[in-house]
């Protein structure tokens, strides 16, 4: 068991096997009135019966399937789930427990902070992304239009459960997805994460639970620093101020199969490195190490300079902004990360364009 604090919030993380034990326990502690399990059709079909069969608890359990994706996380998908809790008898002593990917994390720890002022939601996060990054942290949001979680609120789980076994049906796309944010943890973070996971090939995932368990460590301790992201959080933001604008783009240009955050965030790193360099805060050797190992997993993304006005625009309404002036997050070292709020538009512009060629 591992624990995080955030002021006076402890948040147990249960791990393996045993997590179902102290989860059950926790969930009997806590006098719950009944279990709302939220998922989408996918952890349904792959990740519902074996959960199932290792949670044990004597509440009445509602289960709420989404279909899956980020088009569905939406305030209208909120509204939706909300009357749901309503029509089944949800009271302020309920509580949701969130089983999928980040959208099911994000989205269910949004509608459970705002229902009936807040009730309890626990994380059990099904895919690598979720599992090192999304669960973890406390931010819980939903798309505006195209533009992604411009709104939410910090909002701590009860309990997060990792259970790697539910990675053997995840196909291999979103494995991918997985190790650009824990790629994110080491170049902001820790050299030595870094350089554990760029030795890695997808067939060798042999030491993977150790990798998770130092990934979500380096994301702790950061927020444990800084839980409202006013300094050293920010880091974590590396890779996302580009990729969040990409990820609004495909989901504009491509709804029925947007591109995953993961591709999004790896494609950011990319581009927010070159800019680090470009403003001399990164070697050239750093970057010609960073840019090798995400071009070993990650093709570039179909992007145009027709796409640049709306990329432009969507970085320039980021959540990082302040007063006019764009913040982003850039290296210093791998393993260093710094956050600067003077970076011109024209700056992005080049750094993208060197991308798109």
């Amino acid at each position: 068991m591992y624990f995080t604090r955030i002021t006076d919030q402890i948040t147990p993380i249960f791990w393996g096997d045993k997590g179902y034990e102290y989860l059950s326990d926790l969930i009997e502690k806590k006098s719950y009135s009944m279990i709302f399990i939220l998922v989408d059709s996918n952890t349904n079909e792959h990740c519902l019966w074996p959960f199932m069969s290792q949670f044990k608890t004597e509440l009445q359990i509602e289960i709420i399937e989404l279909d899956p994706g980020e088009s569905e996380k939406n305030i209208e998908t909120c509204h939706e789930l909300w009357h749901v809790l309503m029509d089944h008898g949800g009271d302020r002593k309920s509580a949701i427990l969130n089983l999928g990917g980040g959208v099911i994390t994000d989205m269910g720890g949004f509608v459970a902070s705002l229902f009936k002022r807040g009730i309890d939601f626990i994380h059990v996060p099904t895919t690598l992304l979720g599992m090192v990054d999304a669960s973890h942290g406390g931010k819980t949001a939903v798309d505006l239009g195209t533009y992604k979680n411009q709104v939410g609120l910090f909002s701590w789980p009860e309990a997060i459960l990792i259970d790697t076994t539910f990675l053997e049906t995840l196909p291999a796309r979103e494995m991918r997805c997985g190790l650009a944010e824990m790629f994110k943890h080491g170049l902001v973070q820790s050299k030595s994460h870094w350089d554990s996971l760029k030795d890695t090939t997808e067939k060798d995932w042999s030491h993977l639970e150790e990798l998770i368990q130092d990934s979500v460590a380096i994301k702790n301790t950061i927020v444990e620093l800084d839980p409202w992201e006013q300094n050293e959080r920010k880091w974590l933001n590396f890779g996302h101020t580009v990729g969040h604008a990409i990820e609004s783009l495909f989901l504009e240009k491509t709804p029925d199969n947007p591109i995953l955050h993961g591709e999004a965030v790896a494609a950011g790193m990319l581009i927010e490195s070159y800019l680090s360099m470009e403003l001399s805060t990164l070697s050239r050797a750093q970057y010609f190490e960073i840019d090798y190992i995400i071009k070993r997993f990650f093709e570039p993304l179909p992007i145009s300079k027709s796409d640049l006005p709306k990329l432009l625009g969507s970085i320039l309404t980021d959540k990082k902004n302040t007063a006019g002036q764009i913040g982003c997050t850039l290296l210093l070292d791998i393993g260093q990360a710094t956050f600067k709020n003077d970076i011109s538009i024209e700056q992005f512009e080049s750094a993208i364009c060197h991308y798109i060629n």
